[in-house]
């Protein structure tokens, strides 16, 4: 058997364990898995000393999203270097369609933004923003290759909130197709009044942005994330929570998965190693994101949540703002463009504080930054697995080398980092994306526009629904 690449010699972690030896890839594909795999006419990849992972998938980000008055600073350029320099090869971004705009719309506009520009491979969940007038859409979507959608329980003044029946009818039309809802929960109206509260100059001068966590207790996520589970409950539709920050609400997940509700949950990176006394610092208005980061006894009981599988999934809300936009708040938390930069350090974060600081095996970091997330978002077996017949998207990483994290030395578009000064293992020191070699000794190498779009035919844990042809109709 020849190859076109041989990736030699690491301690290669598979769905069936881990073995010290070989990967051959021909094309885009994994074809061989052994020890001693011919050369002959191959590159040969070193990864001697070094960890073989699939390539991580980030299966929440946002890159050139419209938000807070201005556009996030990483676009599909260097979003996907950031993306690749950190391990991660796979990642899905959300299509929000505005004013008039139908879902296709939305996918479109969202297709046109990585066109050209991005270096690995992507696909998108849809906005359902306005049910009534997108209900009938969904199908089609699906169809399309989009079987994720997702619907946000707050902002209202973006015009993206849906309410209870909107989540209600969405998750009966999810358990329909056999598609997944995915559910920013927070609850708007209490939020709403706890900001009116506080949202006087006297207080704000005396707190500033300590008030982004003073106005949003844990109940604010708890509450909704109950009320999500309570309507996936009713109608066995498939839910998954994005961005949980809360012992709470892990919790109601924990209980609800017991009594066999098709509910997931997946939590940030920024959650499991930052806590709200950021928001003490001088600058502690960058590390406004929403939901915002919360107490220490919450980042535990997330890490235990991971480990005993209530939380399926790390990601990282990925939306980058600069300094300068994230002065536009002039001392009203309520301006803070919310949202961080995060592709770039996913998986160094989790494999230093996960796997080096105890609290994960190798093995589980895998699972949850690589087939978790393949498998519940219908990439599964493409992506997410070292194994014959996947995509060749693989991370090679040495077991304790470290480099501090510097802005000026980062791919993201972003002037400052949550993370800056932190001494990382787990950066990429080589990445492939479908065979190709698209970071070499830490450096992105891989040319823009290589990326795919990555359709899919269903999501979430849950089997498919049969479907007739209309052929066979």
């Amino acid at each position: 058997m020849r190859f076109d690449r041989v990736v030699r010699g690491g301690t290669v972690f598979t769905p069936a364990g881990s073995f010290v030896g070989d990967v051959g890839i021909r094309g885009e594909k994994i074809v061989a898995l052994g020890e001693d795999l011919p050369t002959e006419g191959a590159q040969v990849i070193d990864a001697a000393g070094h960890y073989v992972i699939p390539g991580a998938l980030d299966v929440h980000v946002h890159l050139e999203l419209p938000f807070c008055g201005t556009v996030s600073a990483d676009d599909y350029r260097s979003g996907t270097r950031a993306a690749a320099r950190g391990g991660v090869t796979t990642l899905i971004d959300f299509a929000i369609p505005y004013a008039g705009d139908t879902l296709n719309d939305a996918a479109d506009a969202w297709l046109a933004k990585a066109k050209g520009k991005a270096l690995i491979d992507y696909t998108f969940h849809i906005c359902i923003t306005r049910w009534a007038e997108h209900r009938d859409q969904i199908e089609g979507m699906v169809e399309r290759g989009f079987p994720t959608f997702k619907e946000f329980m707050i902002y209202e003044s973006e015009g993206w909130q849906s309410d209870d029946r909107a989540m209600f009818s969405t998750l009966e039309k999810m358990r329909e197709l056999g598609a997944m809802l995915l559910v920013h929960a927070e609850s708007a109206r209490v939020l709403d009044e706890l900001i009116e509260r506080h949202h006087t100059p006297e207080l704000m001068k005396e707190h500033g942005a300590r008030l982004h966590r003073m106005t949003r207790p844990n109940f604010i996520e708890a509450e909704a994330i109950q009320r999500a589970v309570a309507w996936s409950e009713a109608t066995g539709g498939q839910l998954y929570i994005v961005h949980m920050s809360t012992a709470e609400g892990t919790e109601i997940v924990k209980a609800a998965q017991g009594r066999g509700v098709p509910v997931l949950a997946e939590t940030c990176v920024q959650y499991l190693v930052l806590d709200d006394s950021v928001f003490d610092r001088e600058d502690g208005h960058l590390f406004a994101c929403c939901p915002q980061l919360k107490k220490p006894a919450d980042a535990e009981r997330l890490w235990k949540g991971l480990k005993d599988g209530t939380v399926s999934v790390i990601s990282t809300d990925t939306c980058t703002f600069s300094r300068e936009q994230k002065a536009m708040w002039e001392g009203d938390w309520t301006k803070i463009p919310m949202g961080m930069p995060g592709l770039e350090t996913l998986l160094p974060l989790t494999y230093t504080h996960g796997v080096l600081g105890g609290r994960l095996t190798m093995g589980e970091m895998v699972e949850k930054l690589c087939t978790n997330p393949a498998r519940i978002m219908g990439l599964h077996p493409r992506k997410g697995a070292i194994q014959v017949g996947a995509d060749a998207d693989l991370a090679i990483l040495h077991p304790t080398h470290k480099i501090a994290v510097d802005p000026a030395q980062m791919e993201t578009n972003a002037d400052w980092s949550p993370f800056e000064g932190w001494e990382l293992a787990g950066f990429a020191r080589t990445t492939l994306s479908r065979g190709e070699v698209i970071v070499d000794d830490y450096r992105v190498v891989g040319q823009e526009g290589r990326g795919q779009w990555l359709p899919r035919t269903h999501a979430g844990l849950r089997p498919a629904p049969e479907r007739q042809t209309a052929a066979a109709e």
